[in-house]
């Protein structure tokens, strides 16, 4: 036997050297060729996954799900680029190297709402072949449906985020109140602890003209029986008098000092704040307030419960859907790497590794139970139950568009500088004109 560390060209002088015949020669050369041709496997260089997101984001994926996938396979690496801090930017930067024709992302990780946008513009590949109805299952339905336009899917989700009611269960049960299930319920609340002076404030909630305006109307939206565009239909419901009255529900919050005059200036930092320091009975906001909320150095810490944001008789309350999911770049040169680095980053293990350390909302609806997740996290049952009143921000390509028309019109009907129902109307006959479009 030849020895190992003979090289190609050595190897071939010794057999043309022994064969001297030209079918010989002929296939002396062939080998030739052959071993020229096909590297040896020791020289072969790993597939890199290139993936794009904010930066306090990016250290977390790359000491848990990125490390261990990649000592799991080690024929892959994922470069996990790190962007700015701000998820809009974020998003103009995929959208930017998409328009230019040459992404240089293989991963896509996506806010919810950007996945009608990116799909209709051809970007993404369509993983609807890739999962089972029953693989699909284990997942929060709405977080699905997250991933999904016109039919098919495009978004695997990777971690979740809802709109929930945080509340004082110390105060309300001094009070002798129960939790409340209606606006009604919220008001007369709010009012009867003012009142008493156990709080500045009743409820609060995200006014300023932004995304999270738009996230919390949906909420309150929903709670009136009403919707904002019918995804199948087209159909605009912002000028509907469930609409109106969701608009005169957040005004009298205003006009009877639940909530202060400034709220329509207020992000979820300033809603947070407020309430965390004791000055408040009722916020609306996401998870991540609620480790900050029972912080040892909070003022409220052990005193908060979460529950589904309140409805109407008969009608629930939405809790607007947030969170991340995965896609693949339709021009990515490594599509079946990119599809296994999804499979694995979306799985039962990866996520609760994922969870336990970066305290994420999970998408697999058994974390929400998993003993080890709720030894460390005891609020996610309940937050499980906000999950299944999830709703939906409109999924069309032209949501952008569509979200800036309701903050400037809901902003304006808010802060009293158009009346409720004509800024709504206006609201809706411009959504329809960009939806014709």
């Amino acid at each position: 036997m030849l020895h190992l560390r003979t090289s190609k060209s050595q190897l071939m002088s010794r057999i043309s050297q022994k064969f001297k015949s030209p079918i010989v020669i002929f296939f002396t050369v062939l080998i030739g060729i052959l071993l020229i041709s096909v590297p040896p496997a020791f020289t072969k260089q790993p597939v890199v996954l290139n993936l794009l997101m904010t930066a306090p984001d990016a250290q977390t994926w790359k000491q848990t799900v990125v490390k261990d996938f990649e000592a799991k396979n080690p024929g892959i690496r994922v470069n996990v680029i790190e962007g700015p801090n701000a998820t809009n930017l974020i998003e103009d930067m995929y959208t930017s190297a998409f328009v230019l024709g040459d992404s240089p992302y293989d991963l896509v990780n996506m806010d919810v709402i950007w996945t009608p946008k990116f799909a209709a513009a051809g970007w993404l590949m369509d993983l609807s072949d890739r999962m089972t109805k029953e693989q699909l299952s284990v997942f929060s339905p709405k977080d699905v449906d997250g991933g999904r336009y016109e039919g098919k899917l495009y978004r695997i989700p990777m971690r979740s985020d809802v709109g929930m009611l945080y509340y004082r269960k110390d105060l309300l049960k001094s009070a002798g109140f129960n939790p409340p299930e209606t606006f009604a319920d919220l008001l007369k609340i709010s009012k009867a602890l003012k009142e008493k002076d156990k709080v500045n404030w009743g409820y609060l909630w995200q006014g300023k003209q932004y995304e999270g305006l738009a996230a919390m109307f949906v909420e309150v939206l929903q709670g009136f029986g009403g919707y904002w565009v019918n995804p199948d239909t087209l159909e605009v419901g912002l000028d509907q008098p469930e609409s109106i009255k969701a608009i005169a529900f957040l005004q009298e919050t205003i006009q009877e000092g639940i909530a202060p005059a400034g709220v329509t200036t207020y992000q979820e930092e300033e809603t947070r704040r407020i309430f965390q320091n004791g000055e408040a009975a009722f916020v609306r906001n996401w998870p991540y307030a609620w480790p900050l909320g029972n912080a040892d150095d909070s003022p409220v810490k052990g005193k908060i419960a979460i529950k589904p944001m309140v409805g109407t008789p008969g009608q629930n309350g939405g809790a607007c859907l947030g969170g991340w999911g995965l896609g693949i770049a339709k021009n990515s040169k490594h599509p079946e790497e990119a599809w296994k680095a999804i499979q694995y980053f979306t799985s039962e293990a990866a996520q609760r590794k994922f969870i336990l350390q970066a305290g994420f909302v999970p998408s697999r609806r058994s974390l929400f139970t998993d003993p080890q997740i709720v030894a460390k996290y005891p609020h996610y049952p309940e937050i499980l139950r906000v999950v299944d009143q999830a709703v939906l921000r409109p999924p069309i390509a032209q949501y952008a568009q569509a979200s800036d028309i309701l903050q400037r019109y809901l902003s304006s009907a808010l802060t009293n500088r158009m009346n409720p129902e004509k800024a709504m109307k206006a609201a809706a006959a411009e959504t329809k004109r960009l939806l014709k479009t």
